[in-house]
């Protein structure tokens, strides 16, 4: 790596707010022999301008020695990010690849069909005659030659041990706050009628122990295999048959390395084990060193680690595997005024599970009173769960202002947020697992509800685990980074603003856990929170002349109907917790 070559990699014609410091701050870092650099920048600095001239940094085959690695990633949990990456001019020399899914097959017959289903996969010995035009094998040849190749973790991770990625010079990790939960969800296994394929011809017991799960996962990864070797010896599958196939090698893969971990006396690795009524089973690693020693810390010769929410290095380091003195913390000051993002304290009481039935009531109220505010702007409300969801736009429904609603779920949620997007008028949404990776500048949304503070579940194994052995600063500071990261979705330039309203008495309760881990231009907004002046609360019919109850079927219909195509993936977390 060339750290000196920084600042000149910077690809827009001039900088923005505090971009020159942190960038000669980041130089500085790599300069004095750091392994890893973390950079605290928030919503609005620039990050991925920032990412690709540190990718810029990397090492030239002309500057390389033989063996030496060169080049750069650029990697990001999320896939709405990687989307911004591809259709920002600047950054045009990022060139992104995505999984086999995202693309389509151009053989004549086979349009509709995914590069991952297509004849090649399907049938034995297939040559396929334009290979060299293939969408995917020729955006991975492409990339694979880059300087800068760009795509998701989860398929960073994957072509870990890949002839075609290897190792690397620069490595660039946006949004990395989550890095830890992100590693131990991609190696988690789960086991149930959706991830096994003949999950109906299974007998199942019930798993009480460690032991018992590794000795069903030895017996289950024999019966996979035989049906995978079943499925190899044909001359031509199926598409269906195919998508069989590689999640029985996937699944293969899964079973013998959690059987062999769990059986090697000298592994580091803690897992736990959640077995719902169906007799469907997760097997979860708790502590994800090991996974990302492999999958990350491995591609590459120097790491640049970008978020808003890398709360405390020490605890960072020990959650990724990094020893904290070959890491250095670079923060980048907000250049937002303060008095532009806003927070409101109209806290209605806990939304604990045993005291929601009474709170919730409550918060419509104060919704309808911030609607009657806002009565010609949009926003957005952070409903924490579908459960809360459901019952906040019946009650909404019930106070009249159900005409103002619009609602999703877990198989529409892109299509009904861009059809939200892009309406015109007063709409607001409620969502469900929507705090990050989401830009509503200006006119999209003014406004924004915190219905519910966004504790882990407490039922997740790997959550009671920790919390087991007192890991609760931990617990807060999870919780404390998804508030921060929704509270950015609102406010996104330096001239946009955007008020947040915090209506759980529990998220007063963790501003008071937390404040000496938070960084200053969050705890300046903490600091300035007050009541707002709201008109009084008044139930009516609707602005538009509704009646004043609509069902939720009816709600679901309109949502349907108004909803564009979206490209996006599905968020991967969005149904990670459940309604708790």
């Amino acid at each position: 790596m060339q750290p000196a070559r920084i600042e000149s990699e910077f690809p827009a014609p001039s900088y923005r707010g505090n971009q020159r410091e942190a960038l000669s701050e980041i130089r500085r870092a790599f300069e004095a022999g750091n392994d890893v650099v973390l950079v605290r920048a928030p919503t609005g600095s620039g990050k991925s301008l920032l990412a690709r001239a540190i990718c810029g940094a990397a090492r030239t085959p002309e500057e390389a020695e033989p063996k030496q690695a060169t080049g750069a990633y650029y990697t990001t949990p999320q896939v709405s990010q990687l989307d911004d990456v591809a259709t920002e001019p600047l950054l045009s020399d990022l060139q992104i690849i995505r999984g086999k899914g995202n693309y389509t097959c151009i053989l004549p017959g086979e349009e509709n069909t995914k590069v991952n289903r297509a004849p090649c996969v399907r049938e034995r010995g297939y040559d396929c005659a334009v290979k060299h035009r293939c969408p995917y094998f020729s955006d991975r040849a492409i990339a694979s030659n880059r300087a800068i190749a760009a795509m998701t973790l989860a398929y960073f991770m994957h072509t870990a041990g890949s002839e075609v990625f290897r190792r690397r010079d620069v490595c660039v990790i946006d949004e990395a706050h989550g890095l830890a939960e992100w590693a131990e969800m991609y190696a988690t296994i789960d086991l149930g009628p959706r991830t096994v394929p003949m999950w109906d011809d299974l007998s199942v017991p019930e798993i009480d122990s460690l032991s018992r799960a590794a000795r069903y996962a030895d017996s289950l990864s024999q019966t996979c295999a035989r049906r995978k070797d079943d499925l190899l010896a044909r001359e031509k599958l199926t598409p269906d048959e195919a998508a069989e196939r590689d999640r029985l090698q996937e699944l293969v893969s899964e079973l013998d390395w959690f059987v062999k971990d769990y059986r090697d006396p000298e592994s580091p690795t803690t897992w736990a084990i959640d077995q719902a009524a169906d007799r469907s089973l997760s097997i979860k690693p708790m502590n994800p060193e090991r996974y990302l020693s492999h999958t990350v810390w491995e591609r590459a010769n120097r790491f640049a680690l970008l978020s808003a929410t890398i709360l405390d290095k020490e605890a960072f380091c020990r959650g990724v595997g990094l020893d904290p003195d070959r890491v250095a913390l670079v923060d980048v000051g907000h250049t937002f005024p303060v008095e532009n993002r806003p927070l409101f304290d109209v806290a209605q009481g806990k939304m604990t599970y045993d005291e929601r039935d009474e709170t919730l009531p409550r918060i419509a109220r104060v919704l309808v009173r911030i609607m009657a505010k806002h009565e010609d702007e949009k926003g957005i409300v952070h409903a924490h769960s579908y459960a809360i969801q459901e019952r906040l736009a019946d009650l909404l429904a019930d106070f009249g202002v159900g005409d103002r609603v619009r609602t999703h779920d877990r198989e529409d949620r892109d299509a009904a947020l861009e059809a939200w997007k892009t309406s015109d008028g007063q709409d607001v949404f409620l969502a469900v697992k929507m705090e990050e990776a989401l830009d509503l500048e200006g006119d999209l949304a003014r406004w924004q509800v915190l219905c519910k503070a966004p504790y882990l579940n407490t039922n997740d194994s790997r959550v009671a685990h920790r919390l087991e052995r007192g890991q609760w600063a931990w617990y807060h500071r999870a919780a404390l980074r998804t508030v921060i990261q929704a509270c950015g979705r609102v406010v996104r330039s330096p001239e946009d603003y955007g008020a947040t309203y915090l209506a759980d008495s529990s998220l007063l309760d963790l501003f008071e856990r937390t404040r000496g881990e938070m960084p200053p231009w969050f705890d300046a907004q903490v600091q300035r929170m007050r009541s707002p002046d709201l008109p009084p609360f008044e139930a009516s019919t609707g602005s538009r002349g509704d009646p004043p109850t609509r069902s939720r079927t009816d709600r679901t219909t309109r949502t349907a109907t108004e909803s564009t195509p979206s490209t996006r993936s599905n968020h991967p977390l969005s149904d990670v917790w459940g309604d708790g």
